[in-house]
């Protein structure tokens, strides 16, 4: 890894930001270099709150993804929720999944495997969707370059909605909406969300449409942290805000698959460190050591006995994922 380094800003800026803020002018200086100049830049960067968080619907295409799920569901289709084995994708799989099942009972999921299909959108995905009568998929932290499984599942029958975070080729997919605040013409304040920031920003667009409030969302929060921490997107603008209360809901009220991971590593209070070095890697060592459906299970489990069991077949797999890594590092 090569740093590189910020150069160091104007003596007069930070000494009028360290007496605006009262504060030692290094951590002025710091802050400038971060392009934080103000009080109010400030204020927002320490003290995150939920009205910094942007509309949905300024996204490009969010309209029509709630749309076509608000159909899907009229119409009584079975839906399929598609993402990766990694953290970002598990989670967000977990986070769509369980909040579409608080109303509606036709959902499923699917990650597909490390080794078989690799990374992304498969064509064994699609056939399988196929095969169990699935006609709306939703994929998360993948998608945006899938042009061709796309167009494969379209002649299939079955629609797509991408939710992605990387950025895109040429050419979109030809999906009934595609959901990445990095596509050229999407005008979304904040480009650097990750894939479950993007797949939280949809379940806020469906809760507005039901009459619910951010504050009915907040408990999905401990998933996005989760998320933030391990694709190590940048922490500031929503990512800080939604770290910020997703850290507060891990260390109140997080999930029964949470707890049953905190009670292995007999830990009571998480920082965004011990999530990134504790909590992500046992989760990615399920895709990598057996199956990222295991990890999507135990985070959309609620009962406490049965998470207890999942979270510690997957504390076995975080063990032999270690192992792992040091005979490889030794041969």
């Amino acid at each position: 890894m090569r740093w590189t380094l910020q150069p160091k800003p104007d003596a007069k800026q930070v000494a009028k930001l360290a007496d605006e803020l009262s504060v030692d002018e290094t951590i002025a200086s710091v802050l400038l270099q971060r392009g934080i100049n103000t009080f109010e830049a400030a204020k927002e960067f320490f003290r995150p709150t939920l009205d910094q968080l942007h509309d949905p619907f300024l996204m490009q295409d969010m309209v029509l993804a709630v749309t076509r799920i608000e159909t899907a569901i009229a119409s009584e289709e079975n839906i399929l929720v598609y993402g990766d084995y990694d953290v970002d994708g598990t989670t967000s799989v977990a986070l769509l999944s369980s909040y579409l099942r608080t109303f509606y009972p036709n959902v499923a999921t699917y990650i597909p495997d490390r080794y078989d299909e690799g990374y992304g959108i498969s064509y064994q995905g699609i056939d399988f969707a196929e095969d169990n009568g699935f006609s709306l998929i939703i994929a998360l932290d993948c998608g945006i370059k899938a042009i061709e499984k796309v167009a494969y599942a379209s002649q299939k029958g079955i629609d797509f909605i991408i939710c992605d975070h990387h950025r895109p080729g040429v050419e979109l997919p030809k999906a009934i909406a595609v959901l990445d605040p990095k596509r050229e013409d999407c005008n979304y304040p904040f480009k650097e969300l990750c894939g479950c920031g993007v797949g939280f920003k949809l379940i806020q667009a469906l809760a507005s449409k039901k009459g619910q409030k951010i504050e009915d969302l907040l408990l999905y929060l401990d998933l996005v942290a989760t998320a933030i921490g391990a694709d190590i997107v940048p922490m500031v603008g929503e990512n800080r805000v939604l770290a910020h209360y997703g850290l507060k809901v891990i260390n109140s009220n997080p999930r029964t698959g949470f707890k049953a991971i905190m009670g292995q590593v007999k830990k009571d209070r998480f920082t965004i460190t011990d999530v990134v070095f504790i909590i992500a890697p046992r989760i990615n060592a399920a895709g990598r050591m057996k199956h990222g459906n295991h990890a999507v299970t135990l985070l959309t489990e609620s009962d406490r006995e049965q998470a207890a069991i999942w979270a510690s077949e997957i504390e076995q797999f975080n063990t032999d994922r270690r192992d792992a890594d040091k005979r490889i590092t030794k041969e």
